[in-house]
């Protein structure tokens, strides 16, 4: 039997391996918990996405549209501000004989719609725009639907065609000898709605009757 040259220690290596133990510990922990926190970050992230997107608020009804325009508009037949003079030249200066003189328009929405009019137009192109901008592949079809589905019935709407990858259409939306209508472009991030001029009556004509 060979002897140690020194006193030997029984807990030396049973003290050594506990800690060793303890470090492997410690680091399985770290590491659970790292994966643990990037776990909790992706979820937290897709709950923030989730509940942005049930967030955003569904487009108000055409009953409540309708609503607003008669609590908030002015009464049918309010004419509209009117449109600006032209600018005069400063004092002590001459316009340049050949420069363009602006001329105060005589037809289109700004002469040829009521106060009320634009009042409700812009109530109509805001719920209209934000439910056409989220629409992937804007085609006749899915347009004429969401059109539908927002209320406005299958004889308001009209022109709807597609040219390239945008659909065009027009709403008529004349009511109490309002001439107000809508032209629009779906494309969506890209989508436009703006004022037109429908007759003041007869039939609704795409380019002929709404301008």
């Amino acid at each position: 039997m060979r002897r140690l040259p020194f006193p030997a220690r029984p807990f030396a290596r049973s003290s050594r391996r506990p800690r060793l133990t303890l470090a492997m510990t410690a680091l399985a922990v770290l590491a659970l918990g790292a994966c643990g926190t990037e776990k909790t970050t992706v979820g937290g992230e897709r709950t923030v996405r989730t509940e942005a997107v049930e967030s955003r608020q569904p487009a108000p009804a055409l009953a409540e549209i309708q609503e607003r325009i008669e609590r908030t508009c002015p009464p049918p037949g309010a004419p509209a501000g009117a449109p600006p003079s032209p600018a005069a030249a400063p004092h002590g200066t001459e316009a340049p004989a050949d420069a363009l003189v602006p001329t105060a328009p005589t037809a289109g929405p700004d002469v040829e719609l009521s106060a009320r009019d634009w009042c409700a137009s812009n109530l109509h192109e805001e719920r209209i725009a934000d439910a056409l901008l989220e629409l992937a592949d804007p085609t006749p079809a899915k347009v004429g639907a969401i059109l539908n589905g927002l209320g406005y019935a299958g004889e308001r709407v009209h022109g709807v065609k597609q040219s390239g990858a945008t659909t065009q259409f027009f709403l008529d939306l004349r009511e109490k000898g309002g001439r107000l209508c809508l032209k629009g472009t779906a494309a969506g991030r890209e989508t436009v709605v703006d004022k037109c001029v429908a007759p003041a009556t007869g039939p609704f004509t795409p380019g002929g009757g709404g301008r």
